[in-house]
């Protein structure tokens, strides 16, 4: 019997959360709630969740905080709950390692989808083992191999979310070619994704902290238009 996918449900209205978990426990979730960030760090080693939805405004320890220190050890998958929806509250969500961010009051058919999209995105599709089909790319000092979902830059292995690593992995297996931030958006969210090219840019800020230009290869802007991994 397979499994049932663990949902962590953070948000300090008990009644918000008893909703979630009634919408996704029709959909064959397993899902736990807490109600403040102590608990959801209690909750994150206890319960290890597949995805956690973390609602930003808690007591004591707020959603931002949580994130921090969840993404400090793990890259499970993470959608904030808030009822700010202005541009810097979202882009600072998805600084901190948030994969989606979902605007309150919220439908929830969206909701559920959203759920779902970002998990299909962090599920490493596990390779044949009669016909391997392995999808890497490798370069002076980096390895990106999509198919374990594993980063090597200079000899160590770098912990990185999903969509960072798959924004990556599709730039440098078409070198030198120049991408708009709409197609990174379309290739790397996809269709379901109701966001703007701003999470382009964002996640792009963050592989140039943790992957420096090489003197062979870099991550280059081609202003007014897009990026490339470019190939010198």
């Amino acid at each position: 019997m397979v499994s049932k996918q663990k949902i962590l449900i953070v948000d300090d209205d008990v009644n918000i959360a008893e909703l979630i978990s009634l919408y996704l426990t029709k959909e064959c979730f397993d899902t736990t709630m807490v109600h403040d960030g102590e608990d959801a760090l209690t909750a994150f080693d206890t319960f290890q969740p597949n995805l956690i939805l973390l609602d930003l405004m808690l007591p004591g320890i707020d959603g931002y905080q949580v994130c921090r220190e969840i993404r400090a050890k793990s890259s499970v998958p993470i959608i904030m709950l808030s009822a700010k929806g202005e541009i810097f509250d979202k882009v600072l969500g998805l600084e901190l390692g948030a994969d989606d961010y979902i605007i309150k009051p919220f439908d929830s058919k969206e909701l559920v989808a959203r759920v779902k999209a970002v998990l299909r995105r962090y599920q490493a599709v596990k390779p044949v083992a009669e016909v391997p089909d392995i999808k890497a790319v490798e370069y002076p000092g980096l390895v990106i191999n999509q198919t374990n979902y594993s980063v090597v830059y200079n000899g160590a292995t770098i912990d990185m979310p999903p969509k960072e690593l798959e924004l990556l992995y599709f730039l440098a297996s078409s070198p030198n070619q120049v991408f708009t931030r709409e197609q990174l958006l379309d290739h790397i969210w996809g269709y379901e994704y109701i966001g703007d090219t701003r999470t382009v840019d964002v996640h792009i800020k963050r592989l140039r902290e943790k992957i420096k230009d090489h003197e062979s290869w870099s991550l280059s802007t081609v202003w007014g238009i897009g990026y490339k991994f470019e190939v010198k």
